[in-house]
């Protein structure tokens, strides 16, 4: 489904990321692990079509991201990709609901559908009570769950994640974990997470070692 074939970064002199290689299954969870400083979440935002590689290719299936235009590329994103961020952010001033249905909305949805897609989302991850809430009102595990509604609200075909259970306590760390699997299960979810978790990377398909800007191994769970 996703295939990065020999990726390059660098931000002045420094290499973040050199010649990078991977292929990503449809409805596999991959987790990317690495020391501080390995690339990881460079990697995720090329992936994403977040941040532009120096040289590399990053396919969709048949479609080279990054022959697109900025343009096409934001509406590429738009459509298959959803982003879940260690802080979540979510916009202050918007409730729950208009916060999980902005994607959808920015995605040419009509403002009702999107708010139905939203609900669906909201009641499927237990939050229906807090919808009208804004972010400042919520838990931090229920921003976090808000965040994985925003993510699917265009059902993409991909879910990346950077360190999604960072900032949460040990219970909602769990509850978040077995929500990625319950997606994959449920909805069909491809994900792609980086993370320092090892409890999470440990229940994950495959395991992406990265030190210094390169894969330096890869771990594939025993079924």
């Amino acid at each position: 489904m996703i295939t990065v074939s020999d990726i390059h970064k660098s931000y002045g002199n420094l290499n973040v990321l050199r010649g990078i290689d991977l292929t990503i299954k449809p409805r596999e969870i991959v987790s990317i692990v690495g020391p501080s400083g390995a690339g990881k979440t460079t990697l995720l935002q090329i992936i994403g079509s977040l941040d532009r590689p120096d040289s590399g290719r990053v396919l969709y299936d048949d479609t080279d991201i990054y022959t697109l235009t900025d343009k096409e590329l934001a509406r590429f994103r738009n459509a298959n990709i959803g982003f879940v961020f260690q802080f979540h952010q979510l916009l202050p001033e918007f409730t729950l609901l208009e916060n999980v249905a902005l994607p959808g909305m920015i995605g040419g949805m009509s403002r009702a559908k999107a708010f139905t897609r939203a609900g669906e989302l909201i009641n499927y991850l237990g939050l229906t009570s807090r919808v009208d809430h804004r972010p400042a009102e919520l838990s931090g595990g229920e921003r976090q769950r808000a965040a994985v509604a925003r993510a699917l609200v265009n059902n993409p075909r991909v879910v990346l994640a950077d360190e999604p259970s960072g900032s949460l306590d040990s219970q909602n760390r769990n509850d978040l974990h077995r929500l990625f699997f319950e997606l994959r299960r449920d909805m069909g979810q491809t994900l792609v997470i980086v993370t320092h978790d090892e409890n999470l990377a440990a229940d994950t398909d495959r395991i992406i070692h990265m030190r210094d800007g390169a894969i330096v191994s890869q771990t594939t769970r025993k079924q």
